[in-house]
């Protein structure tokens, strides 16, 4: 596939070069022992530079604001998983490249190479405004009212290295969503906008409804409205005043585990937090001008875009149709801009090794627009791909082992790292991924209710495979007979993720699974609905209708706790490792 050269990607985040100079003199220093540890963590934090539960070995977390992503990157992406010694790059659940198991010593060079292609890792760690997500679909919906694009990179330009987020109480996430179908999920996020529209003095002025206080992890939370309309000429106005008010916290930085924005919102209530708000907001600070414009990222994608044609299924040959139009139906959507379409494409477990990342690289610059965007789902969208090029997108996906149908179905199982390298992973997050993976393989699922369900894992409580939102959701755990420790899951039935629908967090059954199980019980869960419901039922419709007994009673044989025997052994091992499992839980770092 030959490339044709088209208009290089706009970088979101400045480059400082300094900062990567900074990082080898700093990460000298400490391997000669001249630093202490926890300072020095502190300070690569900021980098993006975080430690695994693997000693000595590092991974590095690059914000993709928004998702945005150019050939340019994903040869940064590919260049960089050829050091990474697991010879990949993992797309995470808030729309960031992850790279694991990275000596301490190459990282400079990795941040280098980030650099040169346009990519930062600044601030994707630690306790700071981390990666702004945002909608993939944005400005290519036919919904939306107006492009939120330049507005999320408006915002991330705002807050990196804003001397006001370099020590929050904890970690802070915000997201864009183009329409109120919430693609990006608002409610979860300490800050979330979705786009609004209204006359003052008989002029259209865009802005945003505004919400405060969401996240998951243990005690999730639901954000609260704060204002119903903010205008782009004060929305960075009124993130600041939030920053400001979570930043003076002092009482959230008693107890690490209750650090989050969203203990103080829901703590003093709605009225309490926007007069909050208002208090900030008479300030002296927020007096003082904002340059809007100066920050605003401007990215005509439509410019690098061949011209548009129509796509036709039939231009596939016979023998290809029918898997071509089920693609067609699963992986793709029309733009707003007549004969452009955007293709998803399911990438499992989030993972891409070198030659993908190039091979996306030429299939975005030879056949569309020369742009994709990372999603929540840990998947890529394609974007700006005339009609006429579908088919050829889809063969060329099939050469890079990417060309699978069903990104939006049951099949494209969302899950965390867990302990192939977090430190507070408690199990296989992506080994037990796999194996579901199979299951569902082998199950052939064709039922529209069923393959319109999905499955979440995260390797601990905390939520990094969003394990709330999944229709079955799964947190690590473990279990216990007499000394011997078993691999297990705790269980999440009827959360909601779906684009359109209100995001839902899941009901915990009680129940805990052995990890080994696990499969056996998603396939049990589905018969348990697939039986009982009535015509057309939504999966989660039927769990309202029934409550949560009809699942725990179909899996009480598989949450007795296995014996240690030569035929069990298995159970006392995750999946995907060798050894008898022991529950090793360090210190994470996202807090330090």
């Amino acid at each position: 596939m030959t490339t044709t050269q088209r208009k290089p990607t706009p970088t979101v985040i400045p480059i400082i070069l300094k900062e990567f100079d900074d990082f080898e003199t700093e990460g000298t220093k400490f391997l000669a022992g001249e630093t202490p540890e926890r300072q020095f963590i502190g300070f690569r934090l900021k980098q993006g530079v975080y430690g695994q539960r693997q000693p000595a070995r590092q991974m590095t977390r690059v914000k993709v604001p928004f998702g945005g992503l150019g050939p340019e990157q994903m040869e940064g992406f590919a260049q960089v998983a050829e050091i990474a010694p697991l010879g990949k790059g993992h797309i995470t659940t808030r729309q960031c490249v992850q790279f694991h198991h990275i000596p301490l010593v190459e990282m400079y060079t990795v941040l280098r190479i980030l650099g040169d292609h346009g990519l930062s890792s600044r601030e994707a760690c630690g306790n700071t405004v981390r990666n702004v997500t945002g909608d993939p679909w944005a400005g290519v919906r036919d919904d939306e009212l107006f492009d939120i694009t330049p507005y999320a990179g408006a915002f991330v330009r705002y807050w990196v290295r804003n001397p006001i987020s370099q020590l929050l109480p904890r970690k802070f996430k915000v997201t864009f969503s183009g329409s109120d179908a919430d693609a990006a999920l608002t409610p979860m996020h300490d800050i979330g906008f979705t786009p609004r529209i209204q006359v003052i003095d008989g002029k259209e002025v865009r802005g945003f409804k505004m919400v405060v206080g969401g996240g998951l992890s243990t005690m999730a939370k639901e954000a609260i409205t704060l204002t119903e309309f903010v205008s782009i000429d004060d929305y960075l106005r009124y993130s600041e005043a939030v920053v400001r008010i979570f930043q003076d916290a002092d009482e959230l930085r008693v107890n690490i585990l209750k650090a989050r924005l969203k203990f103080l919102v829901h703590r003093v209530g709605e009225d309490a937090f926007r007069a909050m708000v208002d208090e900030r907001l008479a300030q002296d600070w927020a007096q003082q001008p904002i340059d809007l414009e100066s920050l605003l990222f401007h990215d005509d994608e439509q410019t690098s875009a061949p011209p548009p044609s129509v796509l036709d299924v039939s231009i596939a040959p016979d023998a290809e149709r029918t898997a071509f139009a089920q693609f067609v139906d699963e992986n793709v959507r029309a733009q707003k801009q007549d004969g452009y379409y955007a293709v998803q494409v399911f990438v499992r477990q989030g993972d891409l090794r070198p030659e993908q990342w190039r091979g996306l690289a030429s299939i975005v610059t030879d056949l569309g627009g020369g742009r994709a965007r990372t999603t929540q789902a840990q998947r890529l969208v394609l974007r700006w791909i005339p009609g006429a090029n579908v088919y050829a997108v889809w063969k060329a996906l099939q050469a890079l082992g990417l060309g699978e149908s069903g990104v939006e179905t049951i099949r494209a199982v969302v899950s965390c790292p867990g302990t192939d390298s977090c430190k507070l992973g408690i199990t296989s997050s992506m080994g037990l991924n796999r194996a579901i993976s199979e299951r569902l393989d082998v199950m052939n699922i064709t039922d529209p209710l069923v393959k319109d369900m999905f499955i979440n894992i995260s390797g601990c409580p905390n939520s990094c495979g969003q394990h709330h939102l999944g229709n079955i959701g799964f947190h690590g755990a473990a279990m216990k007979n007499d000394a011997r420790q078993i691999p297990a899951y705790n269980v999440f039935l009827a959360g909601d993720r779906h684009e359109g629908k209100a995001m839902r967090v899941g009901t915990l059954a009680k129940m805990r699974l052995p990890a080994k199980r696990v499969p056996d019980a998603v396939e049990r869960f589905i018969n348990v609905y697939t039986a009982g419901r009535t015509e057309g039922e939504a999966f989660n419709a039927y769990f309202d209708r029934v409550g949560v007994k009809p699942f725990e009673v179909a899996v009480q044989d598989l949450t007795i706790t296995p014996e240690f025997a030569t035929d069990s052994i298995q159970e006392f091992v995750d999946w995907e490792r060798e050894g008898l499992y022991v529950l090793e839980r360090g210190e994470g770092e996202c807090a330090v």
